[in-house]
């Protein structure tokens, strides 16, 4: 591992521009374009065409495939692709074959009806899920091992441009040209940037730790290499039951509050219009910056100060949304709040997808991070799903209180893995020794 340290902020800048962060932002476009296709867009168009609110909340599910990707991410980060994997290799040819199928299922749920045939729309739309987890699996694994270390904190808030940029295109962009544009014809130019990143793929390069001759052997062996292997790797560093904790709580506290977020406002008075105003246009601007300046720090201070800050950041921003409970509709406040939060959840967002990235060994790049990441969701869905219960059951101003609170015990997992490994937080390349099995 190597020891973080500290660069002079030219020099932090100067990762930024670099051929292969271009590369990184355009990946992150493609991964962000398809996600509102599955979720605010799809309710959009639904509700537009006057889909009824149950069926709306029903195709909520067509999502599950971002939450189970884990369970092919080995066949993606290991099989190769006949023909097309020794000509272009392995990273590169499941990407172009992943987003030529985006873009056809894109364009194909763009010609459905949901009001006449909503199971049709609904195949689509799980077709278009599917493809575009995939398509994050070779996403973040390209991301890992195209990039030097040093480099990891750029290219994560490289990332997070990228992909904000696609959600843009495919949210705000999507629903204002529905004001003059059939839907079908929307699908159709949303397919038609997917294709664009998959012309823009034939030209990248292939991360040299990508190109792997053809395992050979039985599928016992294959089963060995791509499933058990990736696992044994991890479960042999030492602590990693508190790198799992970590993971699970270190934005736990952001996303606890963030799912009673918008109840918040109605409930404050807020009108649609003002909550939209503020979270997608100076929220987005606010999660753009932190993004960049959250990969301008770790390249500036080292990754565990970066990690630290942003986690304090995010404590801190959700005591805004007490005060604002206080204050009550105050417009002003309300933009504060966002504002504040976007920012302070961008800079650790980009501290956090670094330290992602560093965890996966090179050998198991892909399913590694879509086990982590994975794991991660659970704090978001699952240990979240209790807020709205806990707001029933307290004031405003002490539930986003408690959220500052919730931050806490990532905090101190950090400093105890920072204790774990006082030369540096990650080792991408080389997993921990095996004699080492200490889960703590």
């Amino acid at each position: 591992m190597a020891v973080e340290r500290s660069v002079g902020w030219l020099e932090a800048m100067g990762v930024f521009f670099t051929p292969r962060q271009l590369i990184i932002l355009v990946m992150g476009f493609a991964s962000g374009l398809p996600l509102l296709l599955t979720l605010s867009t799809l309710s959009y168009w639904l509700s537009k065409l006057g889909v009824d609110k149950t069926t709306i909340g029903l195709f909520a599910l067509v999502g599950a495939p971002y939450t189970f990707k884990f369970a092919w991410s080995p066949i993606i980060d290991q099989a190769p692709i006949p023909l097309l994997t020794k000509l272009l290799g392995r990273r590169k040819s499941w990407l172009l074959v992943l987003q030529i199928a985006l873009a056809a299922a894109i364009f194909g749920m763009g010609q459905t009806d949901p009001v006449s045939a909503p199971t049709a729309t609904a195949l689509m739309t799980i077709l278009v899920a599917f493809f575009a987890a995939s398509q994050d699996i070779v996403i973040d694994a390209y991301r890992i091992e195209l990039l030097e270390d040093a480099e990891q904190g750029a290219g994560a808030g490289t990332t997070q441009v990228g992909y904000r940029i696609g959600m843009l295109l495919a949210g705000a962009g999507a629903v204002a040209m529905s004001d003059f544009i059939a839907w079908p014809t929307i699908f159709a130019i949303l397919a038609g940037a997917m294709l664009v990143c998959a012309v823009f793929t034939l030209f990248i390069p292939e991360p040299k730790v990508a190109v792997q001759a053809d395992r050979q052997g039985s599928y016992a062996q294959w089963l060995t290499d791509a499933v058990i292997r990736p696992f044994a790797d991890f479960i042999g560093r030492r602590g990693w039951v508190v790198i799992l904790l970590f993971i699970l709580f270190y934005k736990f506290g952001d996303a606890f509050g963030g799912t009673m977020a918008t109840p918040f406002y109605n409930e404050l008075g807020f009108t649609g219009t003002e909550i939209a105003a503020m979270s997608k246009v100076y929220g987005l601007i606010a999660s753009l910056v932190g993004g960049v300046l959250g990969g301008l720090v770790v390249a500036r201070i080292g990754l565990f100060k970066t990690l630290l800050i942003g986690g304090v950041l995010q404590a801190v921003t959700n005591l805004l949304f007490s005060y604002l409970a206080l204050k009550g509709n105050n417009l002003l406040w309300l933009g504060v709040a966002i504002t504040a939060d976007n920012l302070a959840g961008g800079i650790a967002a980009a501290a956090f997808v670094a330290y992602l990235s560093g965890l996966c060994n090179v050998a198991f790049t892909a399913t590694q991070y879509a086990l982590l990441t994975s794991f991660m969701a659970q704090g978001r869905t699952v240990m979240s799903s209790g807020s709205g219960w806990l707001a029933d059951h307290m004031d405003w101003i002490s539930f986003w209180a408690l959220t500052a609170l919730m931050a806490v015990p990532g905090l101190l997992l950090l400093m105890w893995i920072a204790r774990l490994y006082p030369q540096g937080l990650t080792s991408r390349a080389v997993p921990a020794p095996v004699t080492d099995t200490s889960v703590f």
